[in-house]
């Protein structure tokens, strides 16, 4: 089964390339965690913060670390073994034996593909590492707190809720608003203003002093006074309500996109959320791409050695976390539509490296 699938010269060209890949994924988080460990080990030993737990932290910190240099190393592995390749004339040994230089690379764009998929995995393990790390460096609570002021969020069933101020000691809400979106006549929308609101184990949560306006949806609307009215579909309790909620580089990608509709519904700008959820399936893609940009450019390492393909991949990774910041900042803006903006860097390489690579000899 593995001869019909690989030729020996496929399987040589693809673990040169995966030699390379584990070696610069593995290298950069541990380059990365030094780094870092010199600049904040004062920070953490003020902190008084455990060797263990700092140790244990930055392991947890493995899985974004990886996730963010992925394209890099895939460059850098592309670069060296085909600029190894060339320098020991394989490549020409190959093609004087019939085989052109697109189907000499064919391995390299699985081993791409095997790392996208690497990527998309990391991907969805980022969020419980990162909120595990984020607790062990005390750089979040992991506990809740007792009041929380200015606040919106949505149930699943789509209201927004807008909170003036929550006190969990006292189960106790200030200034409610509720809004409720109408589809058709007899599910029609409201509004719901309360002055306050009183929790109880028994019944839930009880809203006080209000109004509530129904929208029909033919330009008029009623409106009810009330004393109390049960509100039977928001059921969390006070200490829900006051949790920490969770920073997007702490949801996966379903999570983050229920997150976003949730804050569209509160009418928040969630342009840059929409650019960041995006760029957790871009970033991984772009594997495959930066591998058919690197490799045309890798044919000409020979005239520099190691050197020319230390400085082509050092150059280009830096291009392209600043076209990705770039990017953020134009999706952000709405300038482009946020997902087009997460996938512009990649969408750019592609153009150059299928430019460049039809410019090669086969």
């Amino acid at each position: 089964m593995r001869a019909r699938l690989l030729r020996p010269l496929d399987w040589y060209v693809l673990s040169e390339f995966l030699k390379i890949l584990t070696a610069t994924a593995i290298g950069f988080p541990i380059l990365v965690i030094v780094i870092d460990v010199t600049e904040s080990l004062q920070k953490y030993m003020l902190r008084n913060l455990p060797a263990m737990d700092i140790a244990k932290a930055y392991v947890y910190g493995v899985p974004e670390t990886m996730f963010q240099v992925l394209p890099a190393a895939v460059l850098f592995a592309t670069v060296f073994s085909i600029g190894g390749f060339t320098r020991h004339s394989e490549i020409s040994a190959a093609k004087a034996t019939g085989i052109s230089f697109y189907r000499f690379i064919a391995p390299i764009f699985w081993g791409a593909a095997i790392a996208t998929v690497l990527g998309l995995l990391l991907g969805a393990a980022m969020p419980v590492a990162n909120s595990r790390r984020d607790v062990l460096l005390q750089e979040k609570r992991s506990g809740e707190g007792v009041t929380r002021s200015n606040f919106t969020f949505a149930t699943e069933d789509g209201r927004v809720y807008k909170i003036a101020s929550a006190d969990a000691s006292t189960g106790s809400l200030d200034r409610v608003e509720i809004d409720r979106k109408g589809y058709w006549p007899g599910y029609p929308g409201y509004v719901i203003f309360a002055r306050n609101g009183k929790w109880s184990q028994r019944k839930g949560w009880m809203l006080k002093n209000g109004v509530v306006h129904v929208l029909t949806g033919d330009s008029s609307n009623f409106t009810v006074s009330f004393d109390s009215l049960r509100d039977r579909h928001l059921t969390e309790p006070p200490k829900n309500l006051l949790a920490n909620q969770k920073a997007p580089e702490e949801m996966g990608f379903v999570d983050l996109g229920k997150y976003i509709e949730s804050m569209e519904l509160s009418g928040t700008d969630v342009n840059q959320l929409r650019v960041e959820r995006m760029l957790k399936i871009a970033i991984p893609a772009t594997c495959m791409i930066i591998m058919l940009f690197g490799a045309p450019l890798a044919t000409s390492s020979q005239r520099g050695g190691a050197a020319y393909g230390v400085g082509v991949s050092l150059g280009t990774t830096v291009i392209f976390l600043m076209l990705v910041q770039l990017t953020q900042a134009v999706g952000s803006k709405g300038l482009v539509n946020p997902e087009l903006a997460a996938w512009l860097p990649g969408i750019l390489f592609l153009a150059v490296g299928a430019a460049l690579l039809a410019r090669v000899r086969t």
